[in-house]
């Protein structure tokens, strides 16, 4: 059984580096990925489908009119439920990342990094309610607490930078 990860995008195309997602994400096993394009205005979702493209455990969610980032979130699940047969779902959003430094290179980077972990997602780590959606998990809150020494997930929770 398989560990798939949403990554929520919206207006990101100069933020892309095509060619290093794709290399990173052809590391992952046992991942499915599901990018979803929200509702993004610049060439975002043509380079996400770059990317599906060139990487067989890679799928694209085109969501047509701008949503909430866990409106969003909740269609990617809806599609990878669907498709595929997920021991567990974590989720992760552009717009809430503090890009700039690490930028989207390094979000891609430590999911590559920790797949193992996250393979190895406990629900008791984090603590969940149970709801509808009791198996999608916020990615990076996961990782801060089982991996606190990566620069990236530290960067995500200063608040002062």
């Amino acid at each position: 059984m398989k560990t798939g990860i949403i990554i929520i995008f919206h207006n990101n195309e100069k933020e892309m580096d095509i060619d290093y997602f794709i290399h990173q994400i052809k590391q992952t096993r046992n991942l499915e990925l599901c990018l979803v394009n929200n509702d993004s205005k610049d060439n975002t979702y043509d380079l996400l489908r770059d990317v599906k493209d060139e990487c067989d455990n890679v799928s694209v969610v085109n969501v047509r009119k701008f949503k909430s980032d866990m409106s969003a979130v909740k269609a990617g699940a809806r599609f990878m439920f669907n498709e595929f047969n997920l021991k567990h779902l974590g989720y992760v959003s552009t717009n809430m990342l503090n890009i700039k430094y690490h930028g989207l290179n390094g979000l891609i980077e430590v999911i590559t990094e920790n797949q193992d972990a996250i393979l190895n997602y406990n629900m008791k780590t984090l603590k969940k309610k149970q709801t509808l959606f009791q198996s999608v998990f916020s990615l990076l809150d996961y990782l801060k607490k089982i991996k606190e020494n990566n620069i990236f997930i530290k960067l995500q929770f200063q608040t002062n930078l």
